[in-house]
């Protein structure tokens, strides 16, 4: 994982968003919330008529949040994980109220809506919650436990106090990534583990259940097993991205200086945007903005994704792409 991190050095702006987004969307995946790589792309311009790609642009900013907070801190805090909850469901149409605080009610996990009767883990009452958090800080802030242990470990017991009324899957494996840039494993990227987990979904559940009942070794092995096999199809990935600038260049031969020069180096940083921002970063005029904008998309390079006259969003297609194939070289990898 740290050399798959170091290859994305130098790039970080790029490889961070790209990882990042490779991360969240399987750790949405994980809890059956699917959208296209082209509704996702709308979402983060903005478009909510996908409520799936919504909720999966929030775990990315959700992640970023934790992630970033953690490094700059060089701890964990219950703030910084509400504030993350909070980022994550603020907009949910049916949680933003829970957003952002510990839960104040009963919840459990599988079995009946109304009953817990046949359900597969009932977690702790919610007055015990904010001291199990409290412990569980504690806990992710030591430098004497073996890092990936520290995340596996850290993780399900996340999970098994479930702090929060929803959201809980997704924010406790965003604190695996967090883990790994506090002990210095990763300093440029997130390496998308949750991809790993996601090709043994059924086995992650189990081994959720194997550490409730004192044997955290299936989780640790599993976490080690989808970091190995995230790491090794990142650093593919790293490369193929890392070229695409050159590779563009080398084929549109932009004039210094021009509207297309200036658009390759910002769509590598920023895969999508409105043509309001594409117009900013060209640093032209209208016209050259958008005759650039053709070219790039004549070429192959860029597409527009709205289908409208107005308010139109291009992406990066090969960057788009890349997001899909990444996520499934790592669950071809985990499943061999």
């Amino acid at each position: 994982m740290a050399q798959a991190d170091t290859e994305a050095e130098g790039h970080s702006a790029a490889m961070s968003r790209f990882m990042m987004r490779t991360e969240s969307v399987a750790s949405s995946k994980i809890e059956r919330i699917t959208a296209t790589a082209v509704d996702y792309a709308k979402a983060l311009a903005g478009n909510r008529s996908n409520s799936s790609a919504t909720s999966m642009v929030a775990a990315s900013t959700a992640l970023h949040d934790l992630v970033t907070g953690v490094a700059d801190h060089g701890r964990f805090s219950l703030d910084g994980l509400v504030a993350a909850h909070r980022a994550l469901m603020k907009d949910d149409r049916y949680e933003s109220d829970y957003a952002g605080r510990l839960r104040d009610m009963q919840n459990w996990i599988g079995g009946g809506d109304h009953s817990p009767r046949d359900a597969l883990h009932v977690p702790p009452a919610p007055e015990r919650v904010p001291a199990l958090m409290e412990d569980l800080i504690d806990y992710l802030n030591r430098d004497d436990v073996p890092v990936m242990v520290q995340a596996g470990i850290g993780h399900a017991q996340f999970e098994s106090i479930h702090p929060f009324a929803d959201g809980n899957g997704r924010i406790g494996r965003a604190l695996v990534s967090a883990v790994l840039r506090r002990r210095g494993v990763t300093r440029n990227a997130v390496v998308p583990l949750a991809s790993g987990l996601l090709a043994r979904r059924e086995d992650y559940f189990a081994a959720l259940g194997d550490y409730r009942r004192g044997d955290p070794a299936p989780l640790i092995d599993l976490f080690a097993s989808s970091a190995r096999a995230a790491a090794v199809c990142s650093r593919e990935s790293i490369a193929r991205i890392k070229a695409l600038p050159d590779e563009w260049a080398a084929e549109l031969k932009p004039r210094s200086g021009s509207a297309v020069a200036a658009l390759i180096p910002a769509f590598y940083d920023h895969p999508v945007m409105a043509a309001a921002e594409i117009e900013r970063r060209a640093g032209a005029s209208e016209q050259q903005t958008y005759r650039a904008i053709a070219h790039l998309a004549e070429a192959g390079f860029i597409q527009e994704i709205t289908g409208r006259k107005r308010d139109r969003v291009w992406v990066a297609a090969e960057l788009l792409a890349e997001l899909d194939d990444l996520d499934r070289r790592i669950q071809a990898e985990m499943a061999g």
